[in-house]
């Protein structure tokens, strides 16, 4: 879980579906272990979170390990000076880079904000499985780039194009995620967030951060049988 620390901050991967820490907005939490109780358990140490990832989305994750170090960090992200760079699968084959500038509506739901994101394909496959209205499924894989750090930004800008996110609960096609759920037996998030850079506010170093890639998404090599040649 732990894939980097220093004396000032700690990366993590946070897994699919986990709470970071509590919150009075989560339901059903009372019985589950967040991150942060996972990370305290085995650091026997207080963190601080820099920044968020939503419960479904897994992947790098940035701790302070003292409340006097968060600022510095969230400085990097409220100035848009850390490269974020993560992977989803989206519905439908992009073929081409798209810049994605509609606002987004921030943790004020009445105000909208700007928001930008960069979507990079890297891989359309279809599969021979039926969702409807069609009689197979398409899908490509993405390299997302959020150039701002709004509220469920990708989500909601993969969706505003009619390429939603696989898996997405709010903002998803409801029938890609039943196929994924009733046919393959995942109904988790393709939605990862891989790579971190940065300049580290307090060692002045080049910062290079990458987890891999939770097992849900391994299942494709074992859909050789379903691929349909293009």
């Amino acid at each position: 879980m732990i894939v980097f620390q220093d004396n000032y901050m700690i990366a993590a991967n946070k897994p699919n579906n986990q709470l970071i820490h509590r919150s009075y907005m989560a339901r059903n939490m009372d019985d589950e272990k967040t991150l942060l109780d996972d990370l305290k358990l085995e650091l026997k140490q207080d963190l601080y979170p820099i920044h968020r990832l939503d419960r479904k989305t897994s992947g790098i994750i940035l701790l302070a390990k003292s409340k006097e170090y968060i600022t510095p960090f969230m400085t990097l992200f409220e100035s848009n000076t850390i490269e974020k760079t993560y992977y989803a699968l989206v519905r439908g084959h992009i073929s081409e880079e798209k810049i994605i500038d509609s606002p987004v509506k921030g943790r004020d739901a009445n105000k909208y904000k700007q928001a930008l994101t960069v979507c990079c394909p890297l891989e359309q496959f279809t599969l021979n499985i039926p969702v409807y209205p069609y009689d197979n499924s398409r899908y490509t894989l993405v390299k997302l780039s959020p150039k701002t750090g709004r509220l469920h930004q990708l989500r909601i800008h993969m969706n505003k194009i009619s390429h939603p996110i696989v898996g997405d609960p709010k903002y998803g096609d409801r029938f890609h995620n039943r196929m994924f759920e009733e046919k393959l037996g995942c109904n988790k998030l393709f939605l990862h967030a891989k790579c971190l850079k940065f300049m580290h506010p307090f060692t002045n170093k080049k910062t290079d951060l990458e987890v891999d890639f939770p097992e849900h998404w391994k299942m494709f090599n074992e859909l050789e049988n379903e691929l349909i040649k293009e």
